[in-house]
């Protein structure tokens, strides 16, 4: 026992006898390409498919190759890990295919009526074969209706957050998050039923010589319906996310409750507060049917909410999608782009300011 100690004490460790056999670059990629290269030439021939299936088999071929390669130069272990971890990166990448294929298209698309006439003139008078009109209306609509939604859903659902976590408690705070839950799954097109019975043939008459009457705060209403629960249930999140020795320590010095919320909590929980806005926001510019419903949709300019029709983007696309012009594609694919511009602009805005807001 003594002698096996003095001869293991005698071996030096170097680099080359600690370090295990691991698999080349060439044969990693090598793998990769004839993955793929099996998979065009199971799918092509036959014709079961396109690129994307070429793709989803070129990654399951690739990753038995890889299991079979890798452990029979570095060993099983180290070739199950190896497998999970390209089976990780190879998920992120499908993930992300879809989205890009998404943002190419629409930009490919889109771009064909990026001109001033589209964002500076209406479909007032445009017929079918007329190739000018633009989405002006359409954004005016969308801002609009968006923003008010926006000034109701945004201070009612911070607050509703606010009393759940910090004051609710017993079966009404327990009441009030089931709503909220089944709120969150209501289809849109329920909320805008609901202002029309409520708002666009009960309320409006009052206001309009007992006529009813489309109008773009209609549709902010029923915007606003959607809005709340997806506002609520992120700021309820975020509240609780807030460390509890935050609020004690303004306690033990003596700042009162609501001014603990206002000073420490919410500021430490803006930035994803800010994050739960604006998906909310970008639900609510997105939505096509509430606006079809409440506000109608109208060809002419109108800047005024509360009277008469309002057109918005989502609606615009739509409308223009089903349109039997040759012309209305491109329309409805500049305007789609304009769309999602739009709320990435804002969300990037509303992200610098809650930045620049938390390091204050």
């Amino acid at each position: 026992m003594t002698l096996l100690q003095n001869e293991a004490s005698d071996v030096v460790m170097t680099p080359d006898n600690i370090r295990t056999r691991k698999l080349p670059v060439a044969y990693n990629i090598g793998i990769a390409v004839a993955a793929l290269a099996i998979a065009a030439a199971i799918v092509f021939p036959t014709g079961i498919g396109n690129w994307v299936l070429v793709v989803v088999l070129g990654v399951v071929f690739y990753l038995i190759g890889l299991q079979v390669i890798a452990g029979r130069i570095e060993g099983p272990r180290a070739a199950r890990n190896r497998m999970w971890q390209a089976a990780i990166y190879c998920a992120c990448v499908l993930a992300i295919l879809p989205l890009a294929s998404v943002v190419w298209t629409l930009v490919s698309k889109g771009v064909s009526r990026l001109d001033g006439d589209f964002f500076g003139s209406s479909m007032n008078n445009i017929g079918a074969r007329d190739p000018n009109g633009g989405a002006y209306h359409a954004i005016i609509g969308t801002l609009e209706q968006v923003g008010i939604a926006a000034l109701m859903a945004v201070p009612l659902g911070v607050l509703g957050a606010i009393y759940l976590v910090e004051y609710g408690k017993g079966k009404f705070a327990g009441t009030v998050r089931f709503f909220v839950d089944v709120m969150t799954g209501i289809p849109s097109i329920v909320a805008g039923l609901f202002v029309l019975s409520f708002w666009v043939l009960i309320v409006s008459p009052w206001f309009n010589n007992g006529t009813p009457q489309f109008s773009g705060f209609a549709a902010s209403l029923a915007l606003t319906v959607l809005m709340l629960p997806t506002i609520v249930r992120s700021t309820e999140e975020m509240l609780r996310l807030v460390p509890g020795p935050l609020r004690e320590g303004a306690y033990a010095l003596g700042v009162p409750k609501w001014k603990t919320i206002v000073k420490v909590v919410l500021p430490t929980a803006l930035p994803g507060i800010v994050t739960g806005v604006m998906l909310a926001i970008a639900r609510a510019a997105g939505e096509t049917a509430p606006v079809l419903l409440v506000a109608g949709g109208a060809a002419a300019i109108n800047f005024d909410p509360f009277s008469g029709g309002q057109q918005s983007l989502s609606l615009f696309v739509y409308q223009q999608a089903a349109d039997a012009s040759r012309y209305a594609p491109a329309r409805a694919w500049t305007a789609a782009l304009t769309l999602v511009a739009l709320v990435l602009v804002l969300t990037i805005a509303a992200k610098l300011l809650a930045r620049r807001s938390s390091l204050r």
